[in-house]
């Protein structure tokens, strides 16, 4: 348990569910996505929600990068957040000097300065678990879950920075 949480409680605000705390829902995830494609669709998604709701396991000079990514993303759709990051992966391949291009992202707003704004109305904690899976009941219910993190991490940053 991260110092400064309570009994039971995630750093993030949220409760511990069935599985423990939201880092023990994300290692979960990473690694069963890894034996399903459909599943890592959602990957960037999880990586940048999980992240911004747990600022202190990010590096800080990216967490501003992974916010205008969620924000693309419920803008666009996860199809646009892939091929977007299929562009940065191609401009960033060894003997390339072209490096990362911001321009896909600076219609977003930055990431307001200060605190987690947490406890967040949707976490990883609260994903439901069955019968070892996280897509026990289909990709898309799992799409709809993973957008509604996304939808309440943005939700919550943008109302802290107010």
């Amino acid at each position: 348990m991260t110092e400064g949480a309570g009994a039971g409680q995630c750093d993030c605000g949220a409760a511990a569910g069935p599985l423990g705390e939201c880092a023990d829902y994300y290692h979960a995830i990473l690694a069963e996505e890894q034996a399903d494609p459909q599943m890592y669709r959602w990957h960037t998604v999880v990586v940048c929600a999980y992240l911004l709701q747990h600022p202190s396991r990010a590096h800080e000079k990216y967490l501003g990068t992974q916010f205008r990514l969620l924000q693309f993303f419920l803008d666009k759709g996860l199809d646009a957040l892939l091929r977007v990051a299929a562009y940065q992966v191609a401009r960033n391949r060894h003997g390339s000097r072209s490096g990362y291009d911001p321009a896909p992202f600076e219609a977003y707003e930055p990431l307001p300065s200060g605190a987690s704004p947490g406890p967040f109305r949707a976490g990883f904690s609260g994903l439901p678990f069955r019968d070892g899976s996280f897509v026990a009941d289909g990709h898309a219910a799992y799409g709809l879950r993973m957008r509604a993190i996304a939808e309440a991490t943005v939700e919550s940053w943008r109302t802290a920075g107010s």
